[in-house]
């Protein structure tokens, strides 16, 4: 794995992972807009949003304290105080849908995502744009209620990617901001 990346299988209980189902349930999600391209998959973003046209960040609607729980665990994985999770992001990905490969918006520092419903295919590359980096692909299954992290050079040097997957599954990501 990339230095910088951390994986965690259940990182929650199945009774955890149904209490964060059933705050989801509770959201309205919207289609999720990047560069005018419509997504397949559903969003909600709380605390700082990053606007993909503007390429500035906001701040946006609170996160909800139904996830303060939630923010402690994470937090306490980061080594972060609970205050230095700037975004939550609540994701619904229908059957087949996929992540494009990407980095996160640049304003971000450390990046960690929930797996919830089921397992996905998470895929790692050196963000290069050389024919040698295609072939550099690292892909793990990432369980539910797993816990992922991206910090330093997994964050910064690698791009990552989701296979299409088989039923609606559902992410929670939490963003740091970078210091300044």
């Amino acid at each position: 794995m990339p230095e910088g990346f951390y994986y965690y299988p259940d990182f929650i209980s199945q009774a955890e992972e149904q209490q964060l189902m059933e705050i989801i349930q509770q959201i309205e999600l919207h289609a999720m807009v990047f560069h005018q391209y419509t997504a397949k998959r559903k969003v909600a973003s709380f605390g700082y949003d990053y606007n993909f046209s503007t390429r500035k960040i906001t701040k946006g609607i609170s996160i909800p304290e139904t996830f303060n729980w939630i923010i402690d665990r994470v937090s306490e994985q980061l080594m972060v105080s609970r205050d230095q999770i700037a975004e939550l992001l609540v994701t619904e990905y229908p059957v087949g849908s996929v992540i494009n490969w990407h980095r996160d918006a640049p304003p971000f520092e450390s990046i960690a995502g929930i797996s919830l419903g089921i397992d996905c295919i998470f895929k790692l590359r050196p963000y290069e744009k050389s024919l040698q980096s295609r072939k550099s692909i690292i892909s793990l299954p990432v369980r539910q209620r797993s816990l992922y992290i991206m910090q330093g050079p997994a964050r910064t040097d690698w791009e990552h990617s989701t296979a299409p997957i088989t039923d609606i599954r559902y992410s929670i990501t939490f963003r740091t901001l970078k210091p300044g």
